[in-house]
């Protein structure tokens, strides 16, 4: 069978993440959605998502197809349901379609002309970007246990000290140093090849990504995942670090999501709880508008290639675009555009072919290539922000 993952209707609600990547390929938990359906499936996906980004995240369609919406993740009660599924059959929750199936001489799907599977059992549902944090000691503790079901561990190191050893996993050449592990309210899953240094406390739910590395003396608390190729030091409670960005010193970071290729400058911190204790709004892109969350706690939400400098102070509630670079003192305001140059004192616009330069540099330090692909997916981002850079 032939699997598609689409973005459904959350797409927009998911900016600016969804800038630059599919919805499938947000990370959650210790696995990007994409992994995790692709784990469970036993089949490679491909992605039908926004034109501009068909070139990086190409469809391949086939005879007979499966579409499932990313923003849904998977678990072993719906995989079960999505790989039985048959021609004019479709699975939903809550109104929502979950999956269904197509053939190539399909012209238009109707779903009233599809036989409607009833999900009754819980799923998880990614709808805002602040799930993307408050779900995921959840998703953590699922990722955990698909991916390490039926291995063994490598021994915890002497001198690491522990609790609740059966919720640690560690994967090949990974090495921690004089640290403590607490997994007694939820697993610590530590990646190929990371490092956690001397001196670090870390409280599961926990993911560390291949590669990664935990500073001296880091406090990372439950609930918080960091990608591959990262690197975290000071303090990090509850929060999602997609990949291949830094927040290398101390500073505090709560409640809050950082995309990829971002860098968190040292002594930078973000208010995660408003002095009046009221409810967070946070800029919403499908409104144009700043909307409720819902959530007391809530921090800073960045979008890829975006970067503070030394000592930046971020609100309660703050939506950073993508490709922005944010420097000076004082709190900078609640929703910085992509593209944007500045600080407290005003913005300017980061113009798109210094962005390109600086995520070319960014790039080559980690022996990749900024390609041609991902040049038009920027340059596309610049294009369809402008109406936000309204300084």
């Amino acid at each position: 069978m032939n699997y598609i993952l689409f973005d459904g209707t959350v797409r927009n609600a998911l900016l600016p993440f969804t800038y630059t990547k599919p919805v499938a390929d947000l990370r959650i938990g210790i696995l990007t959605i994409r992994e995790k359906w692709e784990q469970h499936l036993g089949f490679t996906t491909t992605t039908l998502t926004e034109e501009y980004l068909e070139e990086k995240y190409p469809m391949v369609e086939m005879e007979q197809n499966v579409m499932i919406n990313a923003s849904f993740l998977p678990n072993k009660k719906l995989i079960e349901i999505v790989k039985e599924l048959n021609k004019n059959q479709a699975i939903f929750k809550n109104d929502e379609v979950i999956a269904f199936f197509t053939d190539e001489t399909q012209e238009e799907v109707d779903f009233d002309n599809y036989e409607q599977i009833e999900v009754d059992f819980d799923v998880l549902q990614i709808k805002n970007t602040w799930d993307l944090f408050s779900l995921n000691h959840i998703a953590i503790k699922e990722d955990f246990d698909l991916i390490t079901e039926g291995r063994k561990s490598l021994p915890i190191p002497k001198g690491v000290q522990y609790l609740n050893k059966e919720n640690i996993f560690i994967e090949e050449g990974a090495e921690i140093l004089f640290s403590v592990l607490n997994a007694s309210e939820g697993p610590i899953y530590i990646g190929k090849n990371s490092q956690i240094m001397e001196g670090s406390l870390i409280k599961g739910p926990f993911s560390l990504g291949e590669n990664s590395v935990i500073k001296m003396g880091a406090k990372i608390y439950t609930g918080t995942t960091v990608g591959p190729y990262c690197k975290v030091g000071g303090e990090v409670n509850n929060s999602v670090i997609m990949g291949y960005s830094n927040k290398g010193h101390d500073g505090f970071l709560g409640n809050s999501v950082l995309g990829e290729w971002c860098n968190i400058g040292a002594d930078s911190n973000n208010s995660n709880l408003k002095n009046n204790y009221s409810e967070v709004r946070l800029w919403n892109y499908e409104k144009e508008g700043f909307d409720k969350t819902g959530l007391q706690f809530c921090g800073l939400m960045m979008g890829d290639h975006s970067k503070c400098a030394i000592n930046t102070m971020f609100n309660t509630g703050t939506v950073v675009g993508v490709s922005s670079n944010i420097y000076g003192s004082n709190f900078p305001r609640n929703f910085i555009p992509s593209f944007s140059w500045g600080g407290a004192a005003g913005f300017s616009t980061y113009q798109i072919n210094k962005a390109k330069e600086t995520a070319n540099l960014v790039f080559k330090r980690r022996d990749l290539e900024f390609d041609e692909k991902e040049q038009r997916i920027l340059e596309h981002v610049f294009k369809i922000t402008e109406k936000y850079r309204n300084f």
